[in-house]
């Protein structure tokens, strides 16, 4: 009985070691052809056909008249297919090719988080000679092709890094979020219109499949490329940028630090956007190196830094506009109300002081020759929180709603705003003498005061600024534009006419404090202005439109550290107006200038 047992035993254990076998053997079966058929799919596939993707040529930028301001040029990329490449080419490509050997760890790094059976691009912007020199080796560097790829090219007469902006390679998080649109080594809108606008302007890929051998090398094209597929460019975009405007402002803030902002004040279209100094976007369209980067990043001027949009100043005497409006809305005073300034104003123990010494003079005449005494006395009228509210209907304090959405909100003050400074009713009326005339603590965007200025020349409507007008329809030329919002701001037309009429004078009038700047054959109504600086020299400010009877640009300017705005940043808006209207490169005209000095001495 006892040797039966053991019998049945040895037979059950046998048995169950023959089952247990049986479903491994049936599971692995299983996992390779269910659970893991996509994974051995692939490879097989990968074994026979290699598929390359070709990137799309990225939406060309056209300004407002058509003309080219940024296309796109052909190049050479290296690529490596993680799958088949070997490290011992590191050295190889480092040395021949300058790819650096670092760029290929890190790309058979993250190949464990992407397919490792399609091609990343290593090195753009190859030289014809290394693509020669492939040729001739390629059958020595498994894993290894090439691509003739696109970069931008920005070789059409005007800088604009602070409208285009850049493209930099997609980071690990992106990818994550956009895996099914981008590839590792793919490039995407950094900032600037080509961030904004990267959904219109990115394209859809192209691929071409290849039979491959055994040995990874292309034999010949899979099924005679019938299953390829051509990359689709990207949508072109149409600009509001007037090139003569946009170049001619780039010339004449060269030399400076500071930024200018022209707009078209019937549509809210940006004709002009310069931050200066700037940086040469040629740098950024193939790989941008570590040095270059750390040279602009360190740069104490900030050239990567947009101070058209994202800078606060105090807008000096550019400002008084927003107090004679409020004045004027609330019926404290019509533009009859005179002030007799004997160069100043004593407020308790203070002196505030004026320019001049201007005697009576009305509200029409304080705007024209920039009275400070007139704004100090018409603030203490009326008021903090009224002044706080028409200067909230320009949209001061608030973003513009610009199209990049790169922009500061700049600060306005109000009396919340100083109760927490200051504690709740421990500061005086005084504070608002400095902010009827541009200073103390408040402080705008150059775009604040352009689109502020535009509101003014139009009538009083505040449009969203944009650096787009919409996609070009290449079949016909024509503009699918896109859709921006407007405000009519809630101001009489007295008002404005009475506020219009004191700007025009300030130009046109003898007294005019930018008399200097008026024109034979056109109209310019503005306003001057100086931004105080406590670290140095104050900075020059100046808005203003033209023509007077029909505006079609409004522009604002400051020139940081330098002085006076009659005298330094109103002749450059004079001249930036003249070209936009007049449709002139001034940059051009003072070079044929200085040849025709050059001969004649």
């Amino acid at each position: 009985m006892d040797t039966g047992h053991g019998t049945d035993l040895r037979r059950k254990i046998i048995q169950f070691i023959i089952v247990a076998f049986i479903g491994l053997i049936v599971f692995q079966l299983f996992r390779m052809q269910v659970i893991e058929y996509e994974v051995y799919t692939e490879r097989s596939r990968s074994n026979s056909i290699k598929a390359i993707k070709l990137n799309s040529p990225r939406g060309v930028f056209y300004d407002r008249n058509l003309k080219v301001l940024v296309s796109n040029q052909p190049t050479y990329t290296i690529q490596i297919t993680p799958s088949d490449y070997s490290d011992s080419l590191n050295s190889i490509l480092e040395n021949v090719v300058g790819i650096d050997s670092g760029r290929i760890a890190e790309i058979l790094y993250q190949k464990r988080m992407y397919s490792e059976f399609l091609p990343r691009s290593i090195k753009k912007d190859v030289s014809f000679e290394s693509i020669a020199w492939y040729e001739e080796q390629s059958e020595f560097l498994p894993g290894v092709n090439y691509i003739v790829d696109m970069q931008r090219d920005y070789s059409f007469g005007i800088k604009g890094s602070h409208i285009f902006g850049y493209l930099k390679e997609i980071n690990a998080d992106q990818l994550k979020l956009m895996k099914d649109k981008y590839d590792m080594g793919d490039e995407i809108g950094f900032n600037g219109i080509e961030k904004a606008y990267e959904k219109y302007l990115r394209g859809e890929k192209g691929v071409n499949y290849f039979l491959v051998d055994s040995r990874r090398k292309t034999i010949g094209s899979y099924l005679n490329g019938s299953k390829n597929r051509r990359p689709v460019k990207g949508k072109d975009l149409v600009l509001s940028i007037d090139y003569f405007a946009q170049k001619s402002a780039e010339y004449l803030l060269q030399n400076h630090q500071g930024a200018l902002v022209a707009i078209e004040p019937n549509t809210g279209e940006i004709l002009a956007l310069v931050s200066s100094p700037s940086y040469d976007l040629k740098d950024f369209a193939s790989v941008t190196t570590h040095d270059l980067w750390k040279e602009l990043s360190s740069d104490p001027r900030k050239p990567l830094f947009n101070r058209a949009t994202m800078s606060v100043y105090p807008p000096g005497s550019t400002f008084k506009m927003i107090t004679a409006i409020a004045a004027l809305e609330e019926g404290i005073v019509n533009e009859n109300w005179q002030v007799n300034c004997a160069g100043g104003y004593q407020y308790g123990d203070r002196f505030f002081g004026c320019t001049h010494q201007h005697g009576r003079t009305n509200l029409i005449e304080a705007i024209e020759k920039s009275c400070n005494t007139y704004f100090y006395q018409l603030i203490l009228k009326v008021g903090l929180d009224k002044w706080n509210e028409y200067a909230k209907l320009f949209g001061f304090g608030s973003r513009t709603g610009l199209d990049t959405q790169e922009e500061s909100s700049g600060l306005l003050p109000s009396r919340d705003y100083y109760n927490r400074v200051y504690g709740k009713n421990k500061w005086s009326n005084g504070l608002t003498l400095n902010l009827t005339i541009g200073q103390g603590e408040l402080g705008t965007t150059p775009l604040q005061l352009a689109v502020y200025t535009a509101a003014l020349a139009n009538g009083g409507t505040l449009y969203q600024p944009h650096l787009v007008k919409g996609v070009l329809n290449s079949k016909n030329n024509s503009i699918e534009e896109f859709v921006f919002n407007s405000e009519k701001i809630k101001i009489s037309e007295r008002t404005l006419d009475i506020i219009k009429k004191g700007m025009e004078r300030v130009v046109s009038s003898p007294e005019g404090t930018a008399n200097l700047i008026k024109l034979p054959d056109l109209t310019i109504a503005g306003k001057t202005g100086t931004s105080q600086n406590p670290f140095g020299k104050n900075h020059a400010v100046f808005v203003g439109y033209a023509p007077v009877d029909n505006p079609q640009i409004a522009i604002a300017v400051l020139v940081e550290n330098i002085g006076y705005g009659s005298t330094f940043a109103a002749p450059i808006a004079r001249d930036v107006i003249d070209a936009y209207i007049n449709g002139i490169d001034i940059s051009d005209q003072n070079e044929k200038e200085e040849i025709k000095i050059t001969e004649n001495n």
